[in-house]
């Protein structure tokens, strides 16, 4: 005797006037972990160090009640960096996931398809001017928007596939590291220390004037990310310039603050689908994941040869590397 399947059982609806929500037990969990784990690393980073902050002062600080000292080191020393680095992580990975659902491919992160390496280009030339940490990052953001519309006007066929703009990114982003190079080696010796410095990607000395900007990117783009992320699904590139401005917005604001910290971008989606376990796309998750991610690379950083410190680029582009030969070792296909 054979049994049928029974049905399965069809999500339940939730519905709040015209706002209907289907409800994803394992996505919410899994986002509430990383809320946690967030929590936690924040929280190490910000109590350990050269002189070590109990994490009953931390807390006192942060609402202002704790003594003198704890509270220079809390809220003007390393709460910005801390808060910095889980807003960039945040951008990076919302980024990420945007053009990986848009191109349907891991490798469309804006580290691949060029528009770091352009936000790279702009922060440079700010450098090599003379320019101020602003010039700096005005600099980096125009450089991202700038070679996000040319590769995507050099991909725009009728349309744009996502196989051929990722061709036409990798190709572009080839190019722009060699200008990168290039412009480096006709800098001043100062310049040339001052951009390399700023092209490992760090959240060294970063305070509220950093923080402040990033956050204010989040909360704008946030909500129009979760917007368009469901009809993402079934979109090809070009559907939705709101899609493809808010990533581009993103990746470049979260350059500029912390330079170009590579594979936080490519990472991070991948690992919020793995640990939601959803096929499509997962905005909260994917920005949970790449703060957590680049928070607790950073506090690596700190302690791994310390008292020295690693710029956090660098660490992450260490970890990133094996990531990327294991993920492409399994899609070899």
């Amino acid at each position: 005797m054979t049994l049928s399947p029974s049905p399965a059982r069809p999500r339940r609806v939730a519905r709040l006037g015209s706002w209907s929500v289907r409800p994803a037990p394992r996505a919410l969990s899994a986002c509430l972990g990383l809320v946690a784990a967030g929590f936690v690393v924040a929280v190490l980073a910000i109590s350990t160090g050269e002189f070590t902050v109990p994490v009953p002062d931390v807390l006192k600080a942060v609402f202002g009640q704790g003594t003198p000292v704890a509270e220079l080191i809390v809220s003007r020393l390393r709460a910005p960096r801390v808060v910095t680095g889980l807003l960039v992580g945040a951008a990076f990975g919302m980024s990420g996931a945007i053009f990986q659902s848009l191109t349907r491919n891991p490798l469309g992160s804006p580290d691949f398809i060029g528009f770091t390496a352009g936000a790279s280009t702009g922060g440079i030339l700010a450098v090599v001017s003379g320019g101020t940490a602003l010039h700096i990052a005005g600099g980096s953001l125009a450089g991202c928007v700038v070679t996000a519309a040319l590769v995507y006007g050099l991909a725009f066929r009728r349309g744009v596939q996502g196989y051929r703009l990722v061709l036409v990114g990798i190709g572009a982003n080839a190019l722009l590291v060699s200008v990168n190079s290039y412009l480096l080696t006709r800098a001043n010796i100062n310049d040339a220390a001052t951009a390399g410095a700023w092209l490992t990607g760090s959240l060294g000395g970063r305070g509220w004037e950093h923080a402040i900007p990033v956050g204010a990117a989040v909360a704008v783009l946030l909500p129009v990310c979760a917007y368009v992320s469901r009809p993402m699904r079934m979109m090809e590139m070009g559907d939705d310039a709101a899609a493809v401005v808010a990533g581009v917005l993103l990746c470049g604001v979260a350059t500029a603050a912390a330079g170009p910290v590579v594979f936080v971008a490519l990472a991070a989606p991948q690992l919020a689908r793995r640990l939601t376990r959803s096929s499509g796309v997962t905005m909260t998750a994917s920005a949970l994941t790449g703060a957590v991610l680049l928070t607790a690379a950073d506090l690596a950083a700190q302690r791994v040869i310390a008292p020295a410190q690693l710029p956090v680029g660098v660490l992450t582009a260490a970890i990133g590397g094996v990531y990327l030969a294991l993920l492409l070792r399994k899609d070899r296909h």
